[in-house]
């Protein structure tokens, strides 16, 4: 049997760093932890390929090779997808699809000859038996959880580490956290399920057997939903195994922002190699966190929380919403004085979307407010709700938000800030080699000489190098990344009109440049 595992093509949003990775001559960011996953699945004796369509073009020759293409996606990647199914079934390839995408909205796509839902460790392998006997049905799904001590290594060997600036691992899945716009409980549950020590060490190992040196991410999507276990298990060993093999790779990951009442697990995280962390804080405003059923962020100083762990020695990224049904037309300044006060270099804004399966999803629908299909996409100017604001006023504020949040004076202070704050332990001291030198050389030529930034870059340049030299990799990776937000928050600002079902409304155009 010949598989070919394909994974759609990830649209240019401020999650891609697509313009960043130039500088650094990698790819994509992650492999396609996934399907790598379900590789490992499969039966040894079969023939298997892998194509990464964020790393290279997927030619007809490859799917006319295949038996079968699998197929996995999140929702941002549902364009992709349907092209690449369309010329499966032009060319009469069968197809087999699972994922998130799949999982939430498999009535979306009934050209899909076989769907395997859910959680692969339950589903793939009565896919596969009947596979084998020639009978193969159209759905698999079951609703039981799995248990995470069943899942594989993925099977790197099928794709080409040196095309991505990071590898990734998946410890746990689940959120004991239920926030009304999130999907994660409605896929992977609340009580959160994880692998054992011994599986995340066989994981670092097998990362570096094959050579990789850096940054590797664990993509749990609330690192500390078990803090027990990770504390007394998880933690101890990890530190042991980077201790032992000189310390070879640096860890980053979601948590949630009760992060801050835990100086241990903190001081933890910082031993083993963990340098930063993204926390979902959505918005300074109380009303917002209660209607979106943030309790964890509610009834604390949410700015205090983010200045204790930098002091930890964590950088913290930060995900942000507008477009709460509880949002003053105050809420855009508000937005803006937070992320400036904070430090948090790396503001991740988006527009609150209604995803298949949330429980936002289901309240709107019953308010008959939904308007289509989500994209996955919160930082496009798309709408798939009526909301309580003028729709108008919610883009344009929108807008204003991403035009001062990087602005490259504004984007510069917070990085100095961020580094004034910030108190690591360990730095890995391989960061400068793999290409990294060359990353120098090309953000000073194209933000300190070509780019409209360079008065900023070189204040931060040189105060890095004067104040803290130890953080100047930090600062030049910092700036790096501004200049992809500012791309990506540039293509945003300059699409006049924004897309809902429902409206055709030309937003009016912002004054200033995020340039």
């Amino acid at each position: 049997m010949k598989i070919l595992l394909v994974y759609p093509y990830y649209p240019d949003t401020f999650w891609s760093f697509r313009h960043a990775l130039k500088f650094i001559n990698r790819k994509a960011s992650f492999p396609p932890l996934g399907l790598l996953t379900v590789a490992a699945m499969l039966p040894i004796s079969w023939d298997k390929k892998l194509v990464d369509m964020n790393v290279r073009p997927l030619a007809d020759e490859e799917l006319l090779w295949a038996d079968y293409v699998f197929i996995s996606a999140m929702t941002i990647q549902r364009e992709s997808v349907r092209e690449v199914l369309s010329r499966c079934r032009h060319l009469g390839v069968k197809t087999v699809a699972g994922g998130p995408l799949f999982t939430s909205c498999y009535d979306d796509f009934p050209d899909v000859d076989h769907l395997v839902l859910g959680e692969a460790e339950l589903t793939l392998s009565p896919f596969l038996e009947d596979l084998q006997r020639g009978e193969p049905r159209h759905l698999y799904a079951d609703e039981r959880r799995a248990e995470m001590r069943t899942t594989p290594i993925p099977l790197w060997e099928l794709v080409d580490v040196r095309k991505y600036a990071a590898m990734n691992i998946q410890y746990s899945r689940g959120c004991p956290f239920d926030c009304e716009f999130c999907d994660i409980t409605q896929l992977f549950g609340r009580k959160p399920r994880s692998k054992t020590g011994e599986q995340i060490i066989a994981e670092l190992a097998s990362l570096h057997a094959l050579n990789w040196r850096g940054a590797v991410f664990f993509v749990d999507d609330n690192f500390i939903g078990d803090r027990a276990k990770l504390k007394g298990e998880i933690l101890p060993a990890i530190t042991a195994w980077m201790e032992e093999h000189g310390r070879p790779f640096y860890f980053y990951t979601e948590a949630s922002i009760d992060l801050a009442d835990d100086d241990r697990l903190m001081a933890q995280m910082v031993r083993s190699g963990f340098e930063e962390v993204f926390i979902g804080i959505e918005t300074p405003h109380d009303d917002g966190l209660a209607e979106s059923g943030k309790s964890q962020n509610r009834n604390r100083d949410l700015l205090a929380s983010v200045k204790r762990i930098q002091r930890a020695g964590l950088q913290v990224h930060g995900g942000f919403i507008v477009g709460f049904d509880s949002d003053l037309p105050t809420i855009f300044e508000r937005q803006i004085r937070f992320i400036q006060e904070s430090g948090i270099v790396t503001a991740m804004v988006g527009i609150l979307t209604a995803l298949r399966g949330t429980r936002l999803h289901q309240r709107l629908q019953r308010e008959g407010r939904l308007l289509g299909t989500a994209t996955g996409n919160n930082t496009a100017i798309t709408l798939n709700f009526t909301p309580r604001m003028e729709p108008e006023a919610l883009i344009d504020g929108y807008r204003t938000v991403l035009d001062s949040i990087y602005l490259p004076k504004n984007y510069y202070h917070r990085v100095i800030k961020l580094l004034r704050e910030y108190r690591p332990q360990h730095l890995a001291k391989f960061r400068l080699q793999q290409g990294y030198l060359g990353a120098l050389f090309k953000s000073v030529l194209f933000l300190g000489v070509i780019g409209r930034e360079r008065f900023h870059f070189w204040k931060l340049f040189f105060w890095s190098l004067a104040r803290r030299p130890r953080l100047f990799p930090l600062a030049i990776t910092y700036a790096v990344y501004g200049f992809h937000f500012r791309k990506v928050a540039e293509k945003i600002r300059e699409s006049g009109v924004f897309a809902a079902a429902g409206y055709g409304v030309e937003s009016a155009t912002v004054p200033g440049s995020v340039k």
